[in-house]
């Protein structure tokens, strides 16, 4: 049975009142894609009310193996019959027109609880949508569920939170699916949707990604707003696609980018972005591309596994026309890297608070401890939280975002002229260098997390693509890290590189 006593009676609820009529032939939602869908829709295959019920008949069944979700959206249904009448009264499909998408936990959906994972937050709910939210409804999108997540989003380890408990990894439940985005790891890879949301302070996105064979973008910092969102760290703080293709990355993401005046950071992306970044998907996109591989992130402890995984995504990449720059060298790469993070959690939260939330007995951090966790380990990072604000570590540079901060800027002009000097496209290095841990040994396991290392602090790009499987059918991720706003390049790399792989694929719940 679903361990969610919540989830289950919506689900019920839900499936008792759905009156739709069953497709000419039963709907197997594995690995379906949006371009499919569509295609679908266009041939009366099957409709956004059928296609909805058979996602939630599918959690119905499985979700109980990871409990990746935490609420099931009772209207689900109610809006894909709405869009299967637009449908059929216009023949016009908006950009993601009944696709069924899982959102983060800690992004405001109206209608919805948003809980951050929290005891603080069990009872929040948004009484508008993020701005993210509201575009990707404008484009036709369904929010199906919300995802389980690391409380607060503290833990890049394991997927762990008060309201819901710990999420499992699909491709082997006795290990993470990494933190904090992990319920939306597990659930896009278990085929419960067709996209979804995740949100990346240091590793969010791509962790969870990566130990899902998923795609996961981190996008510039500034690409996408993220107002409305509860934030762990909003100088680092990014919100972005998780899925099972670089397209459907990509057509999620294309929708959400743009200017928000509510979110000043976006404002450095002006005169920057696309509306079109599907044209980018050029199956031979390696062909001429240079790319520089990071050895100082893809040589030290690292699993034997992964080592060769990696070794032969870049025997992939040379085959596939790419031009392998090895090493890659940044001077004072290990100096640069230091000091990078600063705690701004009190105050990005207590702002979120005040302007989202309003209530007098939730205003301030210490509410947050006195209310209380079932995590210990949420329990640990709160009460860091609360005693240590700024830098951490030795330098006394006042923190700022990745535009001010001059310890980010130092080290992304560090990264960018060491790119121009050999006139790279992208680097690449594993996403982690080693295996998911056990899930009952997540903190003494936890090693190899490359993705804190760079994008998080110089606010460039960075796209996780699945590269294969260690022992105990384990999935690991390459990563492509380009310059500020090099999203083109990053999308055309990946999808190249995916289209000549084609590792992906879905685990056997």
């Amino acid at each position: 049975m679903i361990r969610n006593p919540l989830v289950f009676l919506l689900l019920l609820v839900t499936l008792l009142g759905c009156k739709t009529s069953e497709p000419a032939e039963p709907i197997d939602v594995t690995e379906l894609t949006i371009s499919e869908i569509h295609d679908a829709y266009k041939s009366g295959t099957f409709t956004a009310q059928q296609l909805t019920k058979a996602y939630l008949e599918r959690i119905a069944l499985l979700d109980s193996n990871t409990n990746a979700l935490t609420t099931i959206n009772p209207e689900a249904l109610d809006i894909a019959k709405q869009l299967d009448a637009e449908f059929e009264k216009t023949g016009v499909l908006r950009p993601l027109q009944g696709i069924p998408i899982i959102v983060k936990d800690n992004i405001n959906t109206e209608g919805m609880p948003t809980t951050a994972g929290s005891l603080a937050l069990a009872d929040y709910f948004p009484e508008e949508d993020a701005p993210i939210i509201k575009k990707l409804k404008q484009a036709g999108a369904i929010v199906l569920a919300k995802s389980n997540m690391a409380e607060w989003a503290f833990s890049p380890m394991h997927s762990e939170s008060s309201t819901h408990g710990t999420t499992r990894n699909p491709y082997n439940l006795d290990y993470v699916p990494a933190g904090s985005s992990g319920g939306t790891g597990a659930s896009v890879a278990s085929n419960f949707g067709t996209a979804g949301l995740g949100t990346d302070t240091g590793n969010s996105i791509r962790g969870p990604s990566s130990h899902n064979a998923l795609v996961g973008f981190r996008t510039t910092l500034g690409l996408i707003s993220r107002t409305g969102i509860v934030p762990l760290y909003l100088r680092n703080d990014v919100v972005g696609p998780m899925c099972r293709t670089v397209e459907d990355a990509t057509r999620v993401m294309e929708v959400m980018v743009g200017v928000d005046p509510e979110d000043p950071i976006t404002e450095h992306s002006r005169g920057k972005t696309y509306t079109d970044y599907r044209q980018f998907l050029v199956k031979d996109g390696l062909k001429g591309a240079r790319i520089g591989v990071l050895r100082e992130l893809s040589e030290h402890e690292v699993d034997p596994e992964i080592k060769a995984l990696f070794e032969q995504a870049l025997l992939d990449l040379d085959s596939l026309g790419a031009e392998i720059v090895d090493p890659f060298d940044v001077p004072g790469f290990d100096t640069l890297r230091q000091d990078q993070w600063c705690a701004t959690f009190k105050k990005d939260l207590e702002h979120f608070l005040a302007t989202y939330v309003k209530r007098d007995t939730i205003q301030t951090l210490e509410d947050i401890v006195r209310i209380g966790t079932k995590s210990e380990f949420a329990k640990q990072r709160l009460s860091s939280q609360k005693d240590h604000d700024g830098r951490w570590g030795d330098s006394d540079v006042p923190c700022g975002d990745a535009y001010h901060d001059i310890k980010r800027i130092a080290f992304r002009k560090a990264m960018e002229n060491a790119m121009d000097s050999l006139k790279l496209d992208a680097v690449v290095y594993p996403s982690w260098n080693n295996k998911p841990a056990h899930i009952d040994k997540f903190q003494e396991e936890y090693r190899g997390d490359n993705n804190q290392v760079i994008s998080p602090h110089t606010g460039q790009p960075a796209f996780t693509v699945p590269m294969g499987y260690t022992s105990g059918n384990l999935p690991a991720g390459i990563q492509f890290l380009g310059r500020m706003y090099a999203e083109p390049v990053l999308i055309k790399l990946a999808y190249s590189y995916e289209q000549g792989t084609h590792h992906r694929k879905p685990p056997k719940l």
